[in-house]
């Protein structure tokens, strides 16, 4: 089970990032100010740290950098500091990735999955089972019922969200930010049009609509 730290000084924000990731079966280890988050990091390591900006005493720029001397942890920033400036230098001490709040939670959890894919602390799973379906993630490759079904670049990533969240229901606009990037700002239907070209390649069933919400597949390999 990965462990994710979460430094942030809003409790209730503390609150809600516990539960949610807590739901989707990381453990979580909670820090209040850099200083603890520090501590905590050394005698007790980490997966992933989700890191406030404005913290007190010491902010999150001066933990990153305080981080980055020692360990290369995947990092990614959660901070209503959303200037360009305070992006640059986030990536400038090597943030794996930056969230402005407020952020949507199924967002947030793709970008999680990304950094922890990307980084070595976690071995990227190379082929994803889900029904009759095949998803070969290293040679970019989709099989049904042991038949290859040729995708779109944008396809096969929508289909890798679902497949790596199942049961999980995500909103047009989640998806666009996963899969198209927050920067996006075309029509939010181009997902509808994906999801159909899906369905129609790999059975109607495959993804489901929750009405008036968005789209998810259902939970379980069977």
């Amino acid at each position: 089970m990965e462990q994710i730290l979460v430094i942030e000084d809003d409790l209730d924000i503390q609150e809600v990032l516990k539960n949610y990731l807590r739901a989707q079966g990381y453990a979580v280890q909670l820090a209040q100010d850099g200083i603890d988050g520090l501590a905590k990091f050394r005698s007790s390591g980490a997966d992933l740290i989700l890191l406030d900006v404005m913290l007190p005493g010491m902010d999150g720029f001066a933990v990153l950098e305080l981080l980055r001397r020692e360990s290369q942890v995947p990092v990614i920033m959660v901070t209503a500091r959303d200037s360009v400036g305070d992006q640059v230098r986030g990536f400038e001490l090597l943030v794996d990735d930056y969230v402005t709040k407020p952020f949507d939670m199924p967002v947030l959890l793709c970008k999680i999955s990304a950094v922890l894919r990307r980084s070595s602390h976690r071995e990227e799973p190379k082929l994803l089972l889900y029904r009759g379906l095949q998803m070969d993630t290293e040679g970019y490759r989709v099989f049904l019922n042991g038949e290859e079904v040729e995708l779109t670049q944008k396809e096969f990533e929508l289909l890798r969200v679902f497949l790596e969240n199942e049961g999980r229901v995500f909103t047009r606009q989640s998806l666009l930010d996963c899969v198209w990037g927050a920067d996006y700002f075309g029509e939010e239907r181009i997902v509808d049009t994906h999801i159909k070209n899906l369905r129609k390649k790999l059975g109607s069933d495959c993804i489901h609509t929750v009405r008036g919400v968005g789209y998810r597949v259902e939970k379980g390999k069977a």
